[in-house]
């Protein structure tokens, strides 16, 4: 009897949290997105003006948006801890990052990792599939220039077009720098079955971990981003100016990023909202590759982009069976915690929810000269 009345107060306070924390993350995104959105709307003289400035604003608030996410899983004890190459000294170079992709919580979790990565998180473009279009956030990565993408072969040569037709008119315009996509194409749960058939009839690896993956808009990337060589190979300098009128070098690196969750246990969205899961780390692993070393090429690049995610395979195999990431020479890399600041957080959560009662003020204000 004691341990039933045990279990049910454990369950009990599980659900009460769930609660509390869905009701904050509730009025936190009623504060703070259209308090995003009624600033630019305000600023869009100054964009007429210096849009250089305008974009920087944004995407500093865009930043902070995407710092309240990283909260609600750092208050619930998620963590991350990175391994591999240290890509912070190389936040303000151009870079294609690739990730593979196990849930939604992969975003959430890139939220987090990335935020002190200098100025990479404000100055960043990501590919996700068209329903993130329609969700809370949807509307703030519309305005960011984020680009979604609509899955499946019936709209994948028109999606190739429009990707392209984006970075021309977005990427350049607003100063990006890094851009991040999920080659896969969809939530390993959803493709594996399908990738592994696709394999062995093609006699490509067989893959558990990761799914094979898809070439279009790696290939879109690469050929719209950077300048090609005579060998085949991307880089050098796109001749496209940046916002003070310098010539951009183009895309420099490749990041392969691999998202490894313990027991192989995917953290979704709701387990960030929710906090159900207890305390959890993520381990996120870092491999650069210079972007000379990339072939453009359809073919060569195809050998190459699933050569990367052989090598995730791996990766992730060896994590699962023994808990750290290998090393090229080492028996295992040196691990590092990645920390957020609670003050900093605690500023901005402080301003989303000022600025969210002040254009409450304005607008009842308004509301009642005109009516």
């Amino acid at each position: 009897m004691a341990q039933l009345l045990d279990g049910a107060g454990k369950l009990g306070w599980v659900l009460l949290k769930s609660v509390l924390r869905f009701v904050f993350m509730f009025f936190n995104n009623c504060v703070a997105i259209p308090s995003y959105c009624l600033y630019l709307l305000l600023l869009q003289p100054l964009r007429i003006w210096d849009s250089s400035t305008f974009w920087h604003i944004e995407g500093v608030m865009f930043k902070w948006l995407l710092a309240m996410v990283s909260s609600w899983g750092w208050i619930a004890g998620y963590t991350v801890t990175e391994w591999g190459d240290d890509v912070r000294p190389f936040s303000e170079e151009e870079a294609m990052v690739i990730v593979n992709h196990q849930s939604t919580g992969d975003v959430c979790t890139l939220m987090m990792c990335l935020q002190d990565k200098g100025t990479v998180v404000r100055r960043m473009m990501w590919l996700m599939d068209h329903v993130f279009k329609y969700t809370n956030f949807g509307l703030v990565s519309l305005i960011h220039g984020d680009f979604f993408i609509r899955q499946g072969k019936a709209h994948r040569d028109k999606q190739l077009v429009y990707l392209k037709d984006h970075l021309d008119k977005y990427y350049h315009s607003r100063d990006r720098k890094w851009i991040v996509l999920f080659p896969e194409g969809g939530f390993l749960r959803k493709r594996r079955e399908t990738s592994q058939l696709f394999a062995k009839k093609n006699s490509l690896p067989h893959l558990t971990h990761v799914t094979l993956p898809r070439l279009g808009a790696t290939h879109v990337i690469l050929k719209t981003l950077s300048a090609q060589q005579e060998n085949g190979s991307v880089g050098g300098e796109t001749g496209t100016p940046n916002q003070t009128g310098n010539k951009r070098k183009g895309l420099q690196w490749v990041i392969d990023v691999t998202i490894a969750y313990p027991k192989a246990r995917p953290m979704d969205i709701q387990t960030w909202i929710f906090g159900y899961r207890p305390p959890t780390v993520t381990h996120v692993h870092y491999r650069m590759y210079p972007i000379k070393e990339v072939p453009v090429e359809a073919e060569a690049l195809t050998d190459w982009l699933y050569q990367r995610f052989v090598e995730k395979e791996e990766l992730l195999a060896h994590f699962y069976d023994t808990g750290s990431f290998p090393h090229e020479g080492q028996k295992e890399t040196v691990s590092r915690q990645m920390t957020l600041d609670p003050v900093w957080l605690c500023i901005i959560q402080s301003f989303a929810f000022a600025s969210g009662f002040m254009w409450y003020s304005v607008l009842q204000y308004l509301y009642c000269c005109l009516f």
